[in-house]
């Protein structure tokens, strides 16, 4: 076991002046949350939407603002890079963005970041005017900074601090908070961040379906959707075009995917084959319920009058199986939820299915149950079985992800 695996992962949060600053308090104590020591640098800029002393309290360490009078050491620039396992900037503005991608190092924050190149993986997290972010100079700014290596979170659409409704919003801080997590758990120097699914569309299915019995009674699982929109969350941060298919649940939509809810099985089969038709590659992580009821009442049943002793059932539409069936040369990847003979279920479904991938969780385990914040999965494929150790969320859709790019047909 190495000396990073022994201790927490070490995350340095570069704070940017935009008004999104605040957010940045918000995802310190998400990635604090997450098992990270999470250590600040600031530009001054920042320091006048939040006072550094926020963060000092927050993280429990000096604020690094200054490459001067630093207390501990004289170049805080690169004990800070030396020290960080990944290093994300929240909110990324304009200014920082055309700073990183053109090498200019004027001051603590920018001089830090530099020192990271090559030292850990970097992510930003833009946040700013729509305009500003549709700037032709931004745009190739950050399209030089993916070139290198560094992952994009966001941005997201909705109401600005301009007051315009568009694209530009800082992404949501479960988010930010998600994909750093899954960059933290690969091997950086072997396996660089890259943008190997861009331009690539992926549909992936996610959260239980709700079979209707009357019109507020139904059939469900205890499924969440957290795999589903972990997946999604890397996948665009890898590039991917994703369109989600999400059924009956709470989570918000990760920044840029492209979202459809839908409620039953027969819902669900429709909006993902439909997509499915001009996708590259289909993950279907959605607990989809097996059996629906033949009819379901129009009115809500009363048990005086009504009494239920038996719900006719008929068998739903097979999402997974008909998507292999029409998949060609692309990609289908299909999930095995067991309590028992994982691995033996798994490898029937695969065969059964005609899939190229199941992977395989033991739901009876804490650690890999429905809701869990981790999983320990099997990656269950005709060339034999790869065992996974119990990892976060995120880590677990970045692994299934490497699994996907490698079997996509290069183009």
């Amino acid at each position: 076991m190495t000396e990073k695996n022994e201790r927490a992962a070490h995350v340095l949060l570069a704070v940017c002046g935009g008004i999104a600053a605040y957010k940045a308090c918000e995802v310190l104590r998400g990635l604090q949350k997450a098992g990270c020591d999470v250590r600040v640098t600031m530009t001054e800029d920042a320091t006048r939407f939040v006072g550094a002393t926020t963060f000092e309290a927050l993280s429990g360490a000096p604020v690094a603002t200054s490459l001067y009078g630093h207390p501990g050491t004289p170049i805080p620039h690169v004990e800070l890079a030396r020290w960080a396992d990944a290093a994300v900037v929240v909110p990324a503005t304009a200014n920082v963005l055309a700073k990183m991608a053109h090498g200019i190092a004027d001051d603590c924050l920018s001089t830090t970041l530099l020192a990271c190149w090559g030292c850990c993986p970097v992510l930003v997290a833009p946040g700013m005017n729509v305009h500003m972010w549709q700037s032709p100079a931004t745009l190739a700014n950050v399209a030089t900074l993916c070139e290198r290596g560094v992952w994009v979170i966001g941005p997201d659409s909705g109401h600005l601090a301009c007051g315009e409704d568009d694209t530009g919003k800082l992404a949501a801080v479960d988010e930010i908070v998600a994909v750093t997590v899954a960059a933290l758990h690969r091997d950086f120097r072997e396996r660089p961040l890259v943008h190997d699914l861009a331009g690539r569309e992926i549909v992936i299915t996610a959260g239980p379906t709700h079979e209707a019995i009357d019109p507020v009674r139904y059939i469900a699982n205890a499924s969440t959707g957290k795999m589903g929109f972990a997946l999604a969350q890397v996948a665009r941060a890898r590039g991917a075009i994703v369109r989600l298919v999400a059924g009956p649940c709470s989570l918000a939509t990760p920044s840029g995917t492209l979202r459809t809810d839908v409620t039953s099985a027969a819902e669900m089969h429709l909006v993902a084959t439909r997509a499915f038709e001009h996708a590259d590659a289909a993950i279907c992580c959605a607990a989809v319920a097996d059996y629906t009821p033949v009819a379901p009442a129009d009115h809500k049943l009363k048990k005086a009058a009504e009494h239920l002793d038996a719900i006719e059932l008929t068998e739903t539409k097979d999402i997974l199986a008909d998507l292999c069936a029409r998949k060609g040369e692309r990609v289908v990847v299909g999930f095995a939820a067991e309590t028992n003979d994982l691995l033996a279920h798994a490898s029937e479904k695969l065969r059964r299915k005609g899939a190229d991938l199941i992977v395989a969780n033991d739901v009876s385990r804490p650690e890999s149950t429905f809701g869990a914040d981790t999983n320990r999965v099997a990656l269950v494929s005709a060339g034999g079985v790869e065992q996974l150790e119990t990892l976060p969320l995120p880590a677990v859709a970045d692994a299934i992800l490497d699994r996907v790019a490698a079997l996509l047909p290069q183009e």
